[in-house]
């Protein structure tokens, strides 16, 4: 049978009769094929590359579906290490095979299947772990300190997929359920890895770790997205596998690695090492504590790092917008952590936060007119996207909400006025009107979401009376913007007023609110609102000219009334 189509319908009929769970093959049968099917990858290292992973594909599926099976008190399907140790000691090409017999393994113990109950899976997928799993992780660490230390040779093209094979097979390992619970794959991002006590031993050595940034630093990129997810995992190792201490000698080894990827940042270029470089970095805060990392010996330099690429990054809007969550992400837990930090370290946010939140503002801004000018899809037009990064910018920018509050209403003063002269000339360009209404757009939603993060403990009159000052300007360009409804108006502007409102209601309207708040008092000197019932009247005013004037309009209208409901349900008339 020399056809590798032949080959591959062969195997895929055997894959599924060994899967069915009426009528199953005898164990003897069972055992038969498994052999024939080691035999035959042993003695045809060369076959077509997916007959080999239908084979494989097979051997793991009777493995796994007869993991409880005995015959003369022995577990037949478990020696896997002795079944594929003399791959491993023979050819490039066999040690492929090998690594891969094992990384496909793992995989489909990992997973759940449909036509065999979960019980059934769970105990198999436990046993595998206990006898296991850890032997393999260790082999895979040990071939790869082994290549590592060969000088790889990455001209030869075997060499490279034993590489690859080898990372899949150790991200495998690392990334396995281990106490099932991960049927959700959408939320793994911030999850801890439950690393099984009796993995210590690879965790307190540090070699382990040393192992993944030396290989980061020595393949070539194309390689080390994989280098940096194991990273990712091994980072998100569960904290109670350490003690106090050894937690933090682990943390300082993670963070000396993340500084010189830092120093090193060529590889960086590619969007998949940056995008898994960006998860590595969210890690650090969503495992450790503020003042865990304060207290590792190169903060200072590793958080200055951090800020100008976090800065880099958010500059460069168009640039995977997907991996700039992971960033906002770690800003956001560790200004949130900043009221609880206890440590005499200085954590120097004070410094670093105003930067990213000054960078995120004005890259936003500055690209509104590169989208008008060159066609390019605008980042508004995602309003899922945009409302997850103003959450996260809502926290980073209450961090020293003085330089952000003199920051924005700085840049909204210089719209607004370009934004009325242009309204007032007879010769202005609709680009520029354009322009001008899309930094606005922006600049009411950035609005909306810091007044949005004011948190009731920690704000003080001051920051109320900063509210204030935006709300005003927020109000006035909405009484120029509803004045011109009748000839025109701007939805994506309209929605980010919405959106404004909202976050407005939430903090300052219904009970729970001081009615002596500073914000009223500057609504009062500027606008004449003096109390909350006048401020209201400026909602339902809005209200009524929304239904008026965007009664065609979809998402407003729908928002309007959302925010007419919330009105109506949060306020005891």
């Amino acid at each position: 049978m020399n056809s590798s189509y032949s080959q591959l319908l062969a195997a895929t009929c055997l894959t599924k009769l060994v899967s069915r769970t009426n009528n199953p093959l005898p164990l003897e049968q069972r055992i038969d094929i498994r052999n024939y099917v080691l035999n035959y990858l042993a003695t045809r290292p060369k076959l077509a590359s997916f007959v080999t992973q239908a084979l494989i594909q097979l051997y793991a599926r009777i493995t796994k579906l007869g993991w409880f099976d005995c015959q003369k008190d022995e577990y037949v399907f478990r020696n896997v290490i002795t079944d594929v140790t003399r791959f491993l000691q023979d050819s490039v090409e066999h040690c492929i095979i090998g690594v891969t017999i094992l990384s496909q393994l793992t995989n489909e113990i990992n997973q759940a299947d449909t036509t065999h109950p979960l019980t059934k899976h769970r105990k198999i997928a436990s046993s595998f772990r206990d006898s296991s799993l850890f032997d393999i992780f260790t082999l895979s660490c040990n071939l790869l300190k082994q290549a590592s230390g060969k000088n790889l040779n990455l001209n030869d093209e075997s060499q490279h997929g034993l590489l690859m094979q080898l990372l899949k097979l150790t991200h495998n390992c690392l990334n396995f359920d281990f106490i099932g619970t991960s049927t959700d794959e959408s939320s793994d991002d911030l999850c801890t890895v439950q690393i099984p006590t009796s993995w210590r031993s690879a965790f307190l050595d540090s070699s382990t770790l040393q192992l993944f940034f030396d290989l980061y630093h020595s393949i070539p990129p194309t390689f080390s997205p994989l280098v940096l997810s194991c990273l990712v995992q091994i980072a998100s190792v569960r904290r109670s596998l350490f003690n106090n201490a050894e937690r933090a000698k682990f943390l300082s080894h993670l963070v000396d690695g993340v500084k010189r990827i830092l120093e090193n940042p060529q590889s960086l270029s590619d969007p998949n090492n940056y995008h898994e470089f960006c998860r590595l970095l969210a890690r650090l805060k969503s495992n450790y504590q503020l003042g865990e990392l304060v207290k590792v010996e190169n903060y200072p330099e590793v958080i200055r790092l951090i800020a100008n690429f976090t800065v880099t990054s958010l500059q460069h809007w168009e640039f995977a917008p997907n991996s700039v969550h992971y960033l906002l992400s770690l800003w956001q837990r560790l200004a949130a952590s900043v009221p609880y930090v206890k440590a005499t370290e200085p954590h120097m946010l004070e410094t670093y936060t105003p930067e990213v939140t000054k960078a995120y503002i004005t890259s936003r801004l500055e690209s509104v007119h590169i989208i008008l000018r060159d066609g390019l899809e605008d980042p508004l037009d995602d309003t899922g996207l945009v409302q997850q990064q103003l959450d996260q910018l809502s926290t980073i920018g209450r961090c020293e909400y003085e330089k952000t509050c003199a920051l924005l209403v700085q840049l909204f003063d210089q719209s607004a006025q370009t934004y009325q002269e242009l309204l007032q000339s007879a010769t202005a360009i609709p680009v520029d009107v354009a322009v001008q209404e899309g930094r606005l757009t922006w600049l009411v939603y950035i609005i909306g979401a810091v007044i949005g993060g004011r948190v009731s403990f920690a704000s003080t009159d001051e920051q109320d009376a900063m509210d204030g000052e935006l709300v005003c300007r927020v109000l006035q360009l909405m009484n120029l913007t509803d004045s011109r409804l009748a000839q025109a108006g701007n939805e994506k502007l309209e929605l980010a007023m919405l959106s404004f409102f909202e976050q407005f209601r939430k903090i300052y309207i219904g009970d729970q609110v001081q009615k002596s708040s500073k914000l009223y008092r500057r609504l009062s000197e500027v606008l004449g609102l003096n109390d909350e019932t006048m401020v209201l009247s400026v909602f339902i005013g809005k209200i009524i000219t929304n239904l008026k004037y965007w009664g065609r309009c979809e998402p407003i209208t729908s928002k309007t009334l959302q925010l007419l409901n919330d009105l109506s349900i949060g306020y005891p008339f």
